[in-house]
């Protein structure tokens, strides 16, 4: 299926690695021209030239999402090197462990600088030039805003915000025909998920156990399923798709896991 995103400029936050880099990677086989935004720059262009190797379109943009100040810059440098934005894809962003046992203000309010503002300010800033080629946002969330996990209020907090903002957004954006859509993951293997699984004592015994209640043939999703479902979302073959909630999961959230394991 051709989906139309050859030469479409498509910004990534943290498109440097794990989901980031899946997503960044996929675009740029699709022929977008895809801005890795990131604070590392040799991570960036890691993937920049990855995508390069394969013949596809990619730059770096160096950004500490952190600071509102950057997230205006990014936009700026993307629109001066391309001229303009035709996709946005929030993403970057880190279950940094902030709880209500163990937190606190300064924590709470720093993980929400991580995982929530940069959405809201990547999105205001881009939004002049989206208006112009009327394209598409794809915010990545979390299953924890809808399961909770425990110890990490901070980040749950900011998926629930990103949920939130995709519905809000889809609904004052609907006379731009901009579309905006959230894509929700729950267990999905990434570098960052591996040296997590590596801090517990039982890592294999662990993985094992989680990757058995995943209802789909019990593994974890990969960073290209969920690159491909957001590749779909950026084009204009998924044209009359807005405020939707999309899981890829391997069932995982929605569907019964006990009812699944009677049935083995």
């Amino acid at each position: 299926m051709n989906l139309n995103l050859k030469n479409k400029v498509i910004i990534v936050t943290g498109g440097a690695k794990g989901i980031g880099e899946g997503i960044a990677e996929v675009l740029g086989t699709e022929g977008a021209i895809v801005a890795i935004v990131g604070r590392n720059e040799a991570d960036n262009l890691l993937t920049v030239n990855k995508i390069k190797a394969a013949n596809g379109q990619a730059f770096s943009v160096i950004a500490e999402l952190t600071q509102p100040d950057d997230c205006k810059n990014a936009v700026a440098q993307v629109v001066a090197q391309c001229g303009r934005i035709d996709g946005l894809v929030n993403n970057a962003g880190v279950n940094d462990g902030v709880g209500l046992e163990n937190g606190n203000y300064e924590g709470f309010v720093a993980s929400l600088h991580r995982n929530l503002i940069h959405y809201y300010l990547m999105a205001h800033h881009a939004l002049p030039f989206l208006k112009e080629s009327k394209g598409a946002i794809v915010n990545i969330g979390s299953k924890t805003a809808e399961t909770g996990q425990g110890g990490t209020s901070a980040y749950a907090a900011s998926n629930g915000g990103r949920n939130a903002l995709t519905r809000e957004w889809a609904v004052e954006l609907l006379k731009y025909g901009i579309r905006v859509n959230a894509l929700i993951v729950a267990e999905c293997y990434t570098p960052l998920y591996d040296r997590w699984i590596k801090t517990l004592p039982n890592p294999e015994e662990t993985l094992a156990k989680i990757t058995s209640k995943i209802p789909l043939e019990n593994r974890m999703t990969t960073a290209t399923e969920i690159a491909n479902m957001v590749a779909f979302l950026l084009s204009d073959v998924s044209s009359h798709t807005t405020g939707q909630l999309i899981h890829v999961d391997g069932g995982y959230v929605h569907l019964d896991r006990s009812l699944i394991t009677d049935l083995d």
